[in-house]
């Protein structure tokens, strides 16, 4: 039976996977179809999928590691998603974003501008292509964020889907391969990302910065939006 791949790159902190799941766990909730399986690999024990096996598509998703590091399992990850057929339909969120750009030839660094938190907004730069992958117009979305790391320079035949003046390469869409990633997180509801900057506080990121974060959650955002575009994206 064919299957979509998780590969889980990191786990939530603080025990916060005890209230609301793991990464693999959001999204095979959110992504759920009737029809649709998925089969979680533990990529940082060295899990992935044979790429022989018949898997309908990936989704790749956040980690506290840096694509730059050179843990055996991300070179072996990044080896194998230049091994990987294009055809295969994947998807990335935030390390999974940045991953991608790193094996497919674009470059990733920690950034000097620092963390990026709270609800972010991004412009939709291709209006086009957008509106092919969601049946709608928008002119910006703002979705939850949480990372240090950028794609600094995006690879040759990736088109800048969406970003911001803080994340200029906030959304990539591949024009040789089936594939797009985010920088930011869909997959987070409100709760867990304010629970997520509340466990970080004045440890990794400073009391301000969080405050200021909190506050934004607060808003409407479009996770939803973002979700139905993957879940489109992966049965396509």
């Amino acid at each position: 039976m064919s299957y979509v791949a998780i590969l889980e790159t990191g786990v939530p902190p603080a025990g916060l996977d005890a209230t609301y799941g793991t990464y693999a766990d959001m999204f095979a909730k959110k992504l759920h179809e009737p029809e649709r399986a998925f089969r979680v690999f533990k990529t940082m024990d060295g899990e992935l999928p044979d790429l022989n096996e018949d898997f309908s598509g990936v989704v790749i998703t956040g980690s506290p590691a840096g694509v730059y590091e050179t843990a055996p399992w991300i070179t072996a990850l990044i080896d194998w998603l230049k091994a990987l057929r294009a055809d295969v339909p994947v998807v990335g969120i935030c390390f999974g974003h940045q991953v991608m750009a790193q094996a497919w030839g674009g470059h990733v660094e920690k950034s000097h501008k620092g963390w990026g938190v709270g609800l972010h907004e991004y412009t939709i730069h291709d209006g086009d292509i957008w509106s092919t992958l969601t049946d709608g117009a928008h002119r910006a979305i703002k979705v939850a964020v949480t990372h240090q790391d950028q794609v600094v320079r995006k690879p040759d035949n990736a088109i800048v889907l969406a970003g911001s003046e803080f994340t200029p390469h906030g959304a990539l869409y591949y024009t040789d391969r089936k594939a797009i990633s985010f920088q930011c997180h869909p997959e987070f509801c409100a709760d867990f990302a304010g629970d997520l900057l509340k466990s970080r506080r004045g440890v990794r990121i400073t009391e301000e910065l969080v405050d200021s974060a909190l506050i934004s959650l607060k808003e409407q955002g479009h996770s939803q939006d973002i979700l139905k575009l993957i879940s489109r994206f992966l049965a396509a």
